[in-house]
């Protein structure tokens, strides 16, 4: 099946983007973690890398962060306001559309992504989250949204070892926002975003009981 096919190369991609330490250049760090950016081969954008530690257990965060319809990421996540399932591939495959609010005082107008999404589970425990952009029949171009599209991203929660109640959170973002925005504009959204996404996070994390 296609999108599976599709899912594949993402899961590749992705652990390429974790394993491959070069052309990595820092933008932004704060107390929770740091940002660094490199020129995606994807697109004609940026791909944007974050690594913190959250002070919580990986089942912890990643109740915070799994993908799912009614889930807590639009609770905490501000770049979140909605999250919809479109269809079940399979038990860790699906299709996900996300709606995202006004940004950078409005200077972004409301935007959706539809994206494949696959969840996995690595033998040293890191659970993950990969999506990357496709079409479908059921989520078309809405009047009301400028359409974005998501590039291979993801985010892992990896546990510390000796260290059970600390995750480390790699998170990877390339993402072409649509519509006609300058440069300078996007190049300044992504850090300070992906700073708030971490904070948000660590917050977020002290209420989920485990």
């Amino acid at each position: 099946m296609a999108y599976q096919e599709q899912v594949r190369s993402l899961a590749d991609t992705v652990q390429l983007y974790r394993e491959d330490p070069s052309g990595w250049r820092s933008c932004k760090r704060t107390n929770e973690v740091s940002i660094y950016w490199r020129p995606s081969t994807e697109f004609s954008g940026n791909i944007y890398k974050g690594d913190g530690i959250v002070f919580a257990t990986p089942e912890a965060v990643w109740e915070c962060l799994k993908p799912e319809a009614g889930g807590l990421r639009t609770k905490w996540d501000q770049n979140v306001k909605d999250f919809e399932l479109i269809e079940t591939i399979s038990d860790t495959i699906s299709i996900c559309r996300t709606i995202t609010p006004s940004a950078f005082m409005k200077i972004i107008s409301p935007r959706d992504f539809v994206d494949v999404v696959l969840i996995k589970q690595y033998e040293d425990g890191t659970i993950a989250s990969a999506a990357t952009n496709v079409e479908h029949a059921l989520c078309p171009p809405q009047p009301t949204y400028v359409r974005g599209f998501n590039y291979p991203c993801g985010c892992f929660c990896i546990p510390v070892p000796g260290e059970p109640g600390k995750t480390q959170v790699l998170t990877f973002f390339q993402t072409d926002l649509g519509g006609y925005l300058p440069q300078t504009v996007v190049d300044s959204f992504f850090p300070s975003s992906m700073a708030g996404f971490y904070s948000n996070l660590t917050k977020a994390v002290k209420t989920v009981k485990t």
